[in-house]
């Protein structure tokens, strides 16, 4: 019980330090260093295996209150992911940007982010939340020469995102833009659609998304599940939605796992000529 009682109080600290972080944030990268050091050390505890056991015993002994405290670490930490991309995104461009433990996690996980649904050189790609250093925009188009797009509601995040595909890749296919998912022109020919996992109502935005979305199209949707809970929304259901789970990408070692969805019609199609 004492092992539990300290990680619950671990966990909080790490609650109580991401505000503290967020509400430091003036424009600038003073407080990046801090912030870094202490996304990487929150990274490191989500992966390692042993509390993730800590956190079903704890979940199962205090449902509601580790439920509260599930909700406010991903709202703080999401909130610092942002902040942390602008920080990297300033230093870029101010000449002395470097990779954290946390941006190399995330690298690795968009290799196969897409399963068996690979991205081509016809495909056509959306990343919504695409932030203001956006990784995954740069490195599809840098691999594939697949056009990307990247939206945000973030102000700022795209000013900066645009400044950084400017600075890393002026030759790409990609653009971005402050605009929501109904405002975006060409949504209907977009083939992979990825949503950010720190996106509270990405659910919803999938529900809103059916009918703007190609027939073909695939969606890859960013989640955590169990002690990953803690750093990205967790998945949902969605048979009520018009949308079909085609796949599931679990990875242990890295920071999210993926869930694959297709259009109910296609995806049951697909099964039905399987057969």
């Amino acid at each position: 019980m004492i092992v539990l009682t300290d990680f619950h109080r671990t966990l909080s600290g790490y609650a109580d330090a991401f505000a503290l972080l967020a509400d430091a944030y003036d424009g600038t990268a003073a407080s990046s260093s801090e912030l870094e050091a202490l996304i990487d050390r929150y990274s490191a505890l989500i992966l390692e295996p042993r509390n993730a056991l800590l956190w079903e015993e704890l979940t199962l002994r205090e449902p509601e209150e580790t439920e509260r405290l599930a909700e406010r670490l991903r709202e703080r930490s999401a909130a610092c992911v942002a902040l942390m991309e602008k920080y990297r995104a300033l230093k870029l461009l101010d000449g002395a940007e470097n990779r954290t433990g946390y941006f190399r996690n995330i690298e690795a996980c968009i290799e196969e982010e897409f399963g068996s649904f690979a991205v081509t050189r016809q495909s056509r790609v959306l990343m919504i939340g695409s932030g203001s250093f956006p990784m995954t925009p740069l490195l599809i188009a840098r691999r594939t020469g697949a056009q990307v797009v990247g939206i945000d509601i973030d102000p700022e995040a795209v000013e900066l995102g645009r400044k950084v595909a400017g600075r890393l890749g002026p030759e790409l296919p990609i653009r971005l833009e402050t605009s929501r998912i109904e405002q975006l022109e060409g949504l209907k020919a977009m083939t992979h659609i990825i949503f950010s996992s720190t996106i509270p109502v990405k659910y919803e935005l999938l529900e809103r998304l059916h009918p703007l979305a190609g027939e073909h199209a695939v969606v890859a949707m960013r989640y955590g599940g169990g002690l990953k809970s803690l750093f990205n929304y967790p998945d949902r259901h969605t048979e009520d939605s018009g949308w079909r789970l085609a796949e599931t990408v679990l990875r242990p070692g890295q920071i999210f796992d993926i869930a694959l969805y297709r259009k109910a019609a296609e995806q049951d199609r697909l099964i039905g000529g399987a057969r």
